[in-house]
């Protein structure tokens, strides 16, 4: 019963009595047109012909009158068998035609729920008619980027969890060392143990901050900055920090650059988490250079590096969260690994783009942040 019940509510039984309903309505109307007005034409063809003959008003003799019956029965008749046949042949090629329709559309609603079972990596053929292809295409886009989304969310949960396990096992395990009296509690300990608690709280404070930027919950106070003074903020903060004789951190950026339109704090900690990143992956003896130019009705800031470069295959990846070009580094000197995804973030969020280009490995990289004018 609840199979009869699906198969008379199915799209495919539905554009079968369509399609059969459209058959009979023609077979109607051809029929009721033609039985009116076909005696009528022959009435005037052999009136035409008779007179052409000179009989006249033949078609009013008892001969005309049979003549006009046997018209009528023709017709019936031919009818019948027009029917007889074209209802046969109008069913099989509505079954067909709407087999054709409704098969790829079973294949989606059946593509839909494994999807919904979580079997990300399903797929359908793209063929049939060109909206039901284009469909197939848009369904197979959209489990693409659902597939790649559970992806990201399995890795983002593995990757917090093994960047918090460590700051964690350290503090267990010097507090565990404090209560069994193993460590003493000198002020080097009670450092290490801030240490920890402060990275543990960078990661909480980044992930939080890349969460509400990329989710568009920052607010944002847009007023006219000025790319020189942007730049030298940043370069001031990052200036003290680094070794004598070792990284040259340069600033190439015309005093007459025309406003740019962006929030002053957010620009200013796109700017650092920029120059953060160059410093750390350029090895001494190296420079970074950030510099500044006029781009149509923009401003683009770049910040390149003679560091470690990144590999083709790397680029993609590089603003994903916890994303390290260099595996090899430790989180403690490669940073929480979400600084490039909280950038790129803020970038959009206040109407500009950020983009990453480099030569490969051991060639250095460039980032180039592009503002709008004020």
């Amino acid at each position: 019963m609840n199979r009869l019940r699906r198969l008379r509510g199915s799209m495919r039984t539905r554009l079968l009595i369509s399609y059969l309903a459209v058959c009979v309505a023609g077979i109607l109307v051809l029929f009721v047109v033609v039985r009116l007005s076909a005696p009528s034409f022959f009435d005037q063809h052999v009136a035409r012909m008779g007179a052409m003959r000179g009989i006249g008003g033949a078609m009013m003799s008892p001969q005309g009158v049979n003549l006009d019956s046997a018209l009528t029965r023709s017709l019936n008749e031919g009818f019948l068998v027009a029917t007889v046949v074209a209802l046969p042949l109008g069913i099989i090629a509505s079954f067909l035609v709407a087999r054709e329709i409704a098969r790829p559309l079973k294949r989606l609603a059946a593509a839909s729920q494994r999807i919904a079972r979580g079997d990300y990596d399903e797929r359908v053929p793209a063929d049939g008619p060109g909206e039901l292809r284009d469909l197939a295409v848009s369904f197979n886009a959209m489990a693409s980027a659902l597939e790649h989304t559970e992806l990201r969310r399995r890795e983002l949960i593995g990757d917090v969890a093994h960047e918090l396990r460590t700051p964690v096992t350290v503090l267990r395990g010097y507090i565990e060392g404090l209560a069994d009296g193993v460590f003493p509690a000198s002020p080097e300990t009670w450092v290490k143990l801030q240490e920890e608690t402060g990275r543990l709280g960078r990661l909480v404070e980044d992930l939080q901050e890349v969460s509400r930027a990329e989710a568009g919950q920052i607010t944002l106070t847009a007023a006219p900055v000025k790319p020189s003074e942007a730049v030298k903020s940043a370069v001031a903060r990052l200036a003290p920090g680094l070794a004598p004789g070792g990284l040259v951190l340069a600033a190439d950026v015309p005093e007459d650059l025309p406003a740019v339109r962006a929030d002053p704090d957010r620009l200013d900690q796109v700017l650092t988490n920029l120059l953060t990143n160059a410093v750390r992956y350029t090895p001494a003896p190296g420079t970074v250079t950030i510099a500044a130019r006029r781009q149509g009705a923009a401003v683009a800031f770049s910040v390149c590096d003679t560091g470690i470069g990144i590999a083709p295959e790397d680029l993609p990846n590089i603003f994903e969260r916890f994303f390290r070009a260099d595996r090899s580094r430790s989180r403690s000197s490669g940073g929480s690994g979400v600084g490039l995804t909280i950038a790129k973030a803020l970038a959009e969020a206040m109407g500009g783009t950020l983009s990453a280009a480099s030569g490969g490995p051991g060639k250095g990289s460039t980032f180039t942040l592009v503002m709008p004018l004020s």
